[in-house]
């Protein structure tokens, strides 16, 4: 049987979709970090309806303290299954996919974890370009192969043979530009802190010429032209992500 895990911040708006999308799950282990829009009390409605299907939902109230990987350490630990599926509150698991992983799931030996493809959409279009496509990350393992490191941008290292599924994830990270720009704000100051604690030294022209190579980088060397104006709203993000690490780093900690 497998646990999913999810990480929660203020996800009204995603995570019903998201519990739907793991129904076939036999446990979903919830970390919230002290939401404040109502995402709580949209799970707690749910939990009945899942537990009539054989889903058992808890939640888990804990601060993040920009420590992604603690968070989801601190989640794997309250799983009662050998499987952990980590997903996050913007994402859904496609049919496609759910029955590749019960399939596999079936039929396992010697593998410690599995890579998951994911696609992005932005404005209800696919990008299939730029710097977010072909992306894949390991999100199922067994309890017990490995931890998740780093603060942000964090990876799961388990010890032990792997393998690919060929089906995707959906990912909606963006409602809107508003509200692309208000995650990345926020992620922003996440990156920035980690970099301090890693004790990075920039200069001051970074902060022109690296969002320049991003956005080059993410809308004409990886063609992120072709997915029209969603893909140059992307690249155009993106770079402007480049810009606010680098200015808040050098304005608050160098």
């Amino acid at each position: 049987m497998i646990s999913a895990v999810i990480l929660t911040k203020n996800e009204s708006d995603n995570i019903a979709d998201c519990l739907k999308s793991l129904n076939w799950c036999s446990e979903i282990v919830i970390v919230d970090d002290l939401s404040a829009d109502g995402t709580v009390d949209v799970i707690e409605r749910l939990k009945d309806e899942f537990k009539k299907n054989g889903t058992v939902i808890r939640i888990y109230k804990r601060s993040l303290n920009a420590d992604f990987s603690a968070q989801r350490n601190f989640a794997m630990s309250k799983v009662n299954n050998e499987w952990i599926l980590f997903i996050d509150a913007d994402e859904r698991v496609p049919e496609l996919l759910k029955d590749e992983i019960l399939k596999r799931m079936n039929g396992l030996s010697d593998f410690a974890g599995f890579f998951i493809k994911r696609r992005d959409y932005f404005y209800n279009k696919p990008l299939l370009h730029g710097e977010t496509a072909g992306l894949k990350f390991i999100r199922l393992a067994r309890l017990n192969t490995g931890l998740w490191q780093g603060r942000v941008h964090e990876i799961w290292k388990i010890k032990g043979k792997t393998d690919v599924f060929q089906n995707h994830l959906d990912h909606f990270p963006h409602k809107n530009v508003a509200g692309f720009l208000s995650k990345i704000n926020r992620y922003s100051d996440y990156v920035a802190q980690s970099w301090k604690e890693q004790g990075r030294s920039i200069s001051s022209w970074q902060i022109l010429i690296y969002p320049v190579i991003k956005f080059i980088n993410n809308y004409i060397v990886k063609l992120g032209f072709l997915d029209g104006v969603p893909g140059l709203i992307m690249a155009v993000m993106m770079s402007f992500h480049s810009f606010l690490v680098r200015g808040k780093y050098l304005t608050r900690y160098q």
